[in-house]
């Protein structure tokens, strides 16, 4: 199948690249210098000379929450109206498009998992870029699959996981929040998911919509990262002795977060068949791929 990956250098965009090969896809990349979503020239550019596609996957995003709140015209250029230019070039050629979305769109305030029916109410620039991008890709072009997902860590780029396990082998100790609870999610995890819904949408088969992936159980960030180093610690010597939990006012950032965004993902397991492993499974395969020596 020819997929064409928008983001294809980005910590989702590279696990795509690869998984899609190891399927046996054509799976064509776009990304930075050579193709920037928030330039619509680029763009056509790009899915002109991508051949006879088949379905189009999106994973390109401003996701710098913090710097969004200073930097409004970027994130909006690429979730918003970037979006809106890729469904439109996906309109006129007939192409499913699957694009992911992120839990910033709730305002975290909920005590139950998030359903993908619920109402949305972003608390801040990043969330609503977001927000705003779904709505442009809903009024534009039917055939698309929206999937929100959260706390996204894997091999590539910068993640919460990565992060730890560069400071846990710096500092004697770590202060993390332990009041925001969510589910982490294994990049791999959901470009394997992705993809069996691409699957789905080339066959023109009903459940254009929006729908949500996470690994489980939730956790607080604490929760999480005490898990990392636990998990690390088996395979090499650390220097963190000690996590300290914190709440979320005592770790003041410029974007608000969300203090409860679980997913309730149960839509997308019924219809697409998809069943969702732990975020500790990922992790375990996060490490042993990153070659940390035993």
């Amino acid at each position: 199948m020819r997929t064409l990956i928008i983001g294809s250098n980005g910590q989702l965009g590279r696990d795509l690249m690869t998984m899609a090969a190891a399927r046996g896809w054509a799976a064509v990349g776009g990304d930075l210098p050579r193709c920037d979503i928030s330039d619509p020239a680029s763009l056509q550019a790009l899915v002109e000379g991508a051949g006879d596609l088949q379905v189009v996957i999106n994973a390109a995003a401003y996701t710098a929450v913090d710097a969004a709140e200073s930097d409004a015209a970027t994130a909006f250029a690429v979730n918003r109206d970037g979006v809106a230019a890729l469904a439109d070039l996906c309109r006129g050629r007939q192409l499913p498009l699957i694009h992911v979305s992120t839990d910033y769109v709730f305002d975290g305030r909920q005590a139950r998992p998030y359903r993908p029916d619920d109402p949305i109410q972003p608390v801040g620039v990043y969330g609503h870029s977001k927000a705003e991008g779904e709505t442009q890709l809903r009024r534009r072009w039917q055939q698309h699959i929206i999937v929100r997902t959260s706390w996204l860590f894997g091999r590539h780029g910068a993640n919460f996981v990565r992060t730890m396990l560069r400071l846990a082998g710096e500092r004697d100790t770590l202060r993390v929040v332990d009041d925001q609870v969510g589910c982490p999610t294994y990049a791999g995890d959901l470009a394997d998911a992705l993809l069996t819904i691409a699957g789905h949408a080339l066959d023109r088969r009903s459940g254009w919509g929006t729908y949500h992936f996470c690994n489980p159980p939730a956790v607080t960030w604490w929760a999480f990262a005490c898990r990392i180093i636990d998990m690390a610690r088996d395979r090499e010597p650390l220097a963190v002795r000690q996590v300290v939990p914190i709440s979320t006012a005592d770790y003041p950032t410029p974007a608000a977060r969300p203090a409860y965004s679980v997913l309730d993902c149960g839509s997308l397991e019924e219809r697409f068949g998809i069943t969702r492993r732990s975020w500790e499974a990922g992790l375990a395969e996060m490490l042993r791929d990153m070659n940390v020596p035993h």
